[in-house]
């Protein structure tokens, strides 16, 4: 197994980047490496990063401005090569559909709640991984 996986956390919210970043931990499953994260603020500085690679998932906020996290899910999965999963913050349950579109690879609902992000930060983890080895 890899010593570690890059998160990148994108939201214009310090708050929520936070959120992220305490719900999962060092290590989300013990079967998953220690994650590393990796925050954007920006659009522009999320592009960088995915030009850059070695990300592993990108966990986007739905609810950032100007660029929701949804639009840019659905951007990233058409111009980047080998898109890392998505797992995608959104403001209520009723908006997976909305995920559904945005081609996000898993969705779960803010305010964070640490077990479901947890377990689906792993289960992407898992799948990159896999493809990966």
């Amino acid at each position: 197994m890899r010593s570690t996986a890059t998160v990148l956390v994108y939201s214009d919210d310090a708050n929520t980047r936070e959120q992220v970043r305490l719900a999962a931990g060092r290590r989300p499953a013990a079967d998953v490496p220690q994650v590393e994260f990796l925050e954007c603020a920006t659009l522009p500085a999320v592009l960088d990063a995915l030009d850059r690679g070695g990300i592993d998932v990108c966990v986007l906020d739905g609810e950032t401005v100007p660029a929701g996290g949804m639009g840019v899910c659905r951007q990233i999965k058409d111009e980047v090569f080998r898109c890392p999963p998505v797992l995608l913050l959104i403001g209520r349950p009723q908006d997976a559909w909305l995920a559904t579109w945005s081609r996000a690879d898993a969705a779960v609902t803010l305010p964070v709640e640490p077990v479901d992000l947890a377990n689906a930060l792993a289960s992407l983890l898992r799948q990159r991984l896999a493809v990966g080895a």
